[in-house]
């Protein structure tokens, strides 16, 4: 009974403030709508830098809002994407159920781990990532379908001539243990997953790179879910001016990206991706190394 009182006292405050979407939190949503529609994943990296060093909110706060932000945005996204046959919802499910089993789990750690050697980490991990999503886009493409790889690509999972996945019991372990660790660095980092999820995607389930964009947005909105739920079953209100704000600049802008990504070749797409990545793991670097 006692420890509800503070989450009490504090839901009646947020009530109390008014809940008109705050500007700089609506420009931030676009950006972060924009990185959504446009590669599937990156939102969360750059909402919660942006959240904590231009909007000034605090570090455990900007992810609920971060989490809330690319939850909404990312399921208009998976719709969107769904219409436009870039989306496999059996994958995605196998991924969502695999990684929210772990994302608990990654949150317990990240609270146990120095802040410096989970920085540098999560900086390490991201150019490695950068650099193969960057190797895999110059890598011949010309003789594939739309939205298809080549049917022997794939390390466990195949496809068959019409590019539909062969869900082997060995593809399922795959898919499962990779889903995990996406979960478990998707809550010891606090973001959405998205960066991780597509080149995962595209290397373990012999995905295209649109259609791994279009899985990892539905992965994204279910695991943003059960984030936001644990978000506010520990007591940590989200304050709603900055999250109206977030929520109504990333939708505009998530199509915006959509329109985009629907244009740009897969092979590019993975470079922007690359980039985008690379880009934050310097930027996590830098404050790593000017707060050292």
């Amino acid at each position: 009974m006692m420890s509800s009182i503070p989450l009490l006292a504090a839901t009646a405050a947020a009530s109390a403030a008014p809940i008109w979407p705050s500007l700089p939190a609506v420009v931030a949503g676009v950006l972060v709508g924009l990185s959504l529609g446009l590669t599937g994943g990156g939102g969360a990296i750059f909402a919660v830098p942006m959240l904590v060093y231009w909007i000034g909110v605090e570090p455990s706060t900007a992810v609920g809002i971060s989490l809330l932000t690319v939850a909404v945005a990312a399921a208009v996204g998976a719709f969107e994407r769904w219409r436009y046959g870039q989306l496999e919802l059996p994958t995605g499910l196998l991924f969502a159920t695999a990684g929210m089993l772990t994302a608990p789990v990654g949150s317990w750690l990240a609270a146990r781990i120095p802040e410096q050697p989970l920085l540098a980490s999560f900086a390490i991990l991201m150019l490695v990532i950068a650099g193969r999503m960057w190797r895999k886009a110059g890598e011949p493409a010309e003789r594939l379908p739309p939205y298809a790889v080549d049917p022997g690509s794939g390390p466990a999972c195949r496809r068959d001539p019409q590019g539909k996945l062969r869900l082997t019991s060995r593809c399922a372990t795959v898919l499962g243990l990779a889903g995990l660790c996406v979960g478990l660095l998707s809550g010891l980092y606090g973001v959405g997953g998205g960066f991780l999820i597509v080149p995962a995607l595209v290397t373990f389930a012999a995905m295209g790179v649109p259609r791994a964009v279009g899985t990892s947005l539905f992965v994204m909105t279910l695991v943003g879910l059960s984030g936001v739920a644990a978000h506010v079953g520990q007591g940590r209100p989200i304050p709603l001016p900055i999250a109206a704000g977030f929520v109504a600049g990333s939708i505009p802008g998530l199509f915006a990206g959509s329109f985009l990504g629907r244009r740009l070749t897969g092979p590019l797409l993975s470079k922007v991706f690359a980039v985008a990545i690379v880009c934050v793991a310097v930027f996590v670097i830098a404050r790593s190394l000017l707060a050292g």
